[in-house]
Protein backbone atom coordinates (compact mmCIF):
# COMPACT_ATOMS: atom_id res chain seq x y z
CA UNK A 1 0.00 0.00 0.00
CA UNK A 2 2.68 2.34 1.01
CA UNK A 3 4.71 2.03 -2.13
CA UNK A 4 1.59 2.38 -4.76
CA UNK A 5 0.70 5.70 -2.42
CA UNK A 6 4.33 6.85 -3.39
CA UNK A 7 3.72 5.82 -7.22
CA UNK A 8 0.19 7.42 -7.22
CA UNK A 9 1.62 10.94 -5.14
CA UNK A 10 4.61 10.84 -8.21
CA UNK A 11 2.09 10.63 -10.72
CA UNK A 12 4.30 6.49 -12.25
CA UNK A 13 2.26 4.31 -13.95
CA UNK A 14 2.33 0.46 -11.85
CA UNK A 15 2.40 -2.09 -13.93
CA UNK A 16 -0.84 -4.37 -13.87
CA UNK A 17 -0.01 -8.44 -14.26
CA UNK A 18 -2.55 -9.64 -16.32
CA UNK A 19 -3.90 -13.05 -15.45
CA UNK A 20 -2.79 -15.51 -18.47
CA UNK A 21 -6.23 -16.59 -20.25
CA UNK A 22 -6.72 -20.37 -20.69
CA UNK A 23 -8.92 -22.02 -23.50
CA UNK A 24 -12.33 -22.80 -22.19
CA UNK A 25 -12.82 -26.36 -20.82
CA UNK A 26 -14.90 -28.96 -21.07
CA UNK A 27 -14.15 -31.74 -19.58
CA UNK A 28 -15.24 -35.09 -19.60
CA UNK A 29 -17.70 -36.39 -16.81
CA UNK A 30 -15.84 -38.82 -14.78
CA UNK A 31 -16.59 -42.66 -15.97
CA UNK A 32 -15.27 -45.59 -15.34
CA UNK A 33 -12.90 -46.91 -18.13
CA UNK A 34 -13.23 -50.83 -18.75
CA UNK A 35 -9.76 -51.23 -19.91
CA UNK A 36 -6.33 -51.02 -18.05
CA UNK A 37 -4.40 -48.20 -19.22
CA UNK A 38 -7.73 -46.63 -20.30
CA UNK A 39 -7.36 -43.11 -18.58
CA UNK A 40 -4.17 -41.76 -16.45
CA UNK A 41 -4.17 -38.99 -13.63
CA UNK A 42 -0.99 -36.91 -13.40
CA UNK A 43 -0.47 -33.88 -11.15
CA UNK A 44 2.71 -33.06 -9.41
CA UNK A 45 3.13 -32.63 -5.56
CA UNK A 46 6.14 -30.21 -3.95
CA UNK A 47 7.60 -30.41 -0.62
CA UNK A 48 11.29 -29.81 1.15
CA UNK A 49 13.87 -31.62 2.58
CA UNK A 50 15.28 -31.69 6.41
CA UNK A 51 17.69 -28.65 5.13
CA UNK A 52 15.19 -26.95 3.16
CA UNK A 53 16.25 -27.59 -0.33
CA UNK A 54 12.39 -27.93 -2.56
CA UNK A 55 11.68 -30.68 -4.66
CA UNK A 56 8.48 -31.88 -6.55
CA UNK A 57 7.10 -35.30 -7.22
CA UNK A 58 5.24 -36.07 -10.24
CA UNK A 59 2.11 -39.05 -9.66
CA UNK A 60 0.66 -40.90 -12.45
CA UNK A 61 -1.37 -43.38 -11.52
CA UNK A 62 -4.36 -45.63 -13.54
CA UNK A 63 -8.20 -45.41 -13.26
CA UNK A 64 -8.99 -48.87 -14.26
CA UNK A 65 -7.39 -50.02 -10.36
CA UNK A 66 -6.06 -46.66 -8.84
CA UNK A 67 -2.75 -48.24 -9.60
CA UNK A 68 0.73 -45.90 -9.01
CA UNK A 69 1.92 -45.90 -12.12
CA UNK A 70 5.14 -44.30 -10.87
CA UNK A 71 6.33 -41.29 -9.13
CA UNK A 72 9.20 -39.21 -10.76
CA UNK A 73 10.97 -37.08 -8.24
CA UNK A 74 13.60 -34.26 -8.64
CA UNK A 75 14.86 -30.96 -7.78
CA UNK A 76 14.68 -28.13 -10.08
CA UNK A 77 16.54 -29.12 -13.67
CA UNK A 78 19.82 -27.78 -14.13
CA UNK A 79 19.81 -27.52 -18.05
CA UNK A 80 18.73 -24.12 -19.88
CA UNK A 81 17.07 -26.57 -22.18
CA UNK A 82 14.89 -28.17 -19.67
CA UNK A 83 13.98 -25.04 -17.86
CA UNK A 84 12.86 -23.41 -20.89
CA UNK A 85 10.66 -26.64 -21.28
CA UNK A 86 9.31 -28.08 -17.99
CA UNK A 87 7.45 -30.67 -19.82
CA UNK A 88 10.04 -32.47 -21.16
CA UNK A 89 11.04 -33.84 -18.44
CA UNK A 90 7.23 -35.13 -18.38
CA UNK A 91 7.53 -36.28 -21.83
CA UNK A 92 11.07 -38.50 -20.95
CA UNK A 93 9.18 -39.97 -17.70
CA UNK A 94 5.98 -41.11 -19.26
CA UNK A 95 7.79 -42.31 -22.80
CA UNK A 96 9.46 -44.43 -19.83
CA UNK A 97 6.31 -45.58 -18.33
CA UNK A 98 4.83 -46.37 -21.77
CA UNK A 99 7.29 -48.96 -22.12
CA UNK A 100 6.23 -50.80 -19.48
CA UNK A 101 2.27 -50.23 -19.38
CA UNK A 102 1.78 -48.78 -23.32
CA UNK A 103 0.17 -44.80 -24.41
CA UNK A 104 -2.96 -44.65 -22.50
CA UNK A 105 -6.01 -43.33 -24.92
CA UNK A 106 -6.33 -40.62 -22.32
CA UNK A 107 -4.61 -38.15 -20.07
CA UNK A 108 -6.80 -36.25 -17.54
CA UNK A 109 -4.60 -33.61 -15.93
CA UNK A 110 -5.01 -30.01 -14.36
CA UNK A 111 -3.92 -26.51 -16.37
CA UNK A 112 -0.61 -26.03 -15.20
CA UNK A 113 2.48 -24.95 -17.62
CA UNK A 114 3.68 -28.43 -18.14
CA UNK A 115 0.65 -29.80 -19.49
CA UNK A 116 -0.70 -26.34 -21.47
CA UNK A 117 2.70 -26.33 -23.31
CA UNK A 118 2.62 -26.81 -26.66
CA UNK A 119 5.16 -29.44 -26.43
CA UNK A 120 3.32 -31.67 -24.25
CA UNK A 121 0.23 -31.06 -26.75
CA UNK A 122 2.46 -31.99 -29.71
CA UNK A 123 3.40 -35.30 -27.83
CA UNK A 124 0.24 -36.28 -26.97
CA UNK A 125 -0.71 -36.04 -29.97
CA UNK A 126 2.23 -37.83 -32.11
CA UNK A 127 1.04 -40.61 -29.57
CA UNK A 128 -2.79 -40.69 -29.71
CA UNK A 129 -3.56 -39.50 -26.65
CA UNK A 130 -6.39 -37.14 -25.55
CA UNK A 131 -5.32 -34.84 -23.16
CA UNK A 132 -8.39 -34.34 -20.75
CA UNK A 133 -7.86 -30.98 -18.91
CA UNK A 134 -10.03 -30.52 -15.98
CA UNK A 135 -11.63 -26.98 -15.63
CA UNK A 136 -9.74 -24.10 -13.94
CA UNK A 137 -10.26 -23.94 -10.30
CA UNK A 138 -12.11 -27.17 -9.80
CA UNK A 139 -9.46 -30.24 -8.61
CA UNK A 140 -12.42 -32.04 -7.41
CA UNK A 141 -12.59 -32.95 -11.36
CA UNK A 142 -9.39 -34.85 -11.01
CA UNK A 143 -10.51 -36.37 -7.82
CA UNK A 144 -8.61 -39.73 -7.97
CA UNK A 145 -5.24 -38.03 -8.21
CA UNK A 146 -5.97 -35.41 -5.78
CA UNK A 147 -7.16 -38.64 -3.32
CA UNK A 148 -3.74 -40.57 -3.52
CA UNK A 149 -1.87 -37.05 -3.18
CA UNK A 150 -3.60 -36.76 -0.19
CA UNK A 151 -2.75 -40.12 1.17
CA UNK A 152 0.59 -39.84 -0.34
CA UNK A 153 1.41 -36.72 2.13
CA UNK A 154 -0.50 -38.26 4.86
CA UNK A 155 1.60 -41.42 5.06
CA UNK A 156 4.80 -40.45 3.90
CA UNK A 157 5.62 -36.97 3.60
CA UNK A 158 4.51 -35.62 6.80
CA UNK A 159 5.87 -38.37 8.67
CA UNK A 160 9.30 -38.43 8.09
CA UNK A 161 12.39 -35.84 7.69
CA UNK A 162 14.23 -36.51 4.68
CA UNK A 163 17.86 -35.89 4.15
CA UNK A 164 17.99 -36.21 0.89
CA UNK A 165 16.51 -37.58 -1.87
CA UNK A 166 18.24 -41.13 -2.50
CA UNK A 167 16.46 -41.43 1.46
CA UNK A 168 13.25 -40.41 -0.37
CA UNK A 169 13.15 -42.17 -3.01
CA UNK A 170 13.43 -45.32 -1.04
CA UNK A 171 11.08 -44.70 1.31
CA UNK A 172 8.63 -43.94 -1.78
CA UNK A 173 9.56 -47.09 -3.47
Amino acid sequence: KRVHRVYTALNLNLRRKSKRRLPTRNPQPLSVPNALGHTWFMDFMSDRLHNNIRFRTFNVIDDYNRKVLGIDIGTSMPSLRVIRYPSLRVIRYLDQLAEWHGYPKQIRVDNGSEFTSSVFTDWASAHGVYVDYIKPGCPYQNAYIERFNRSYRNEVLDCYLFNDLNEFTQLTE
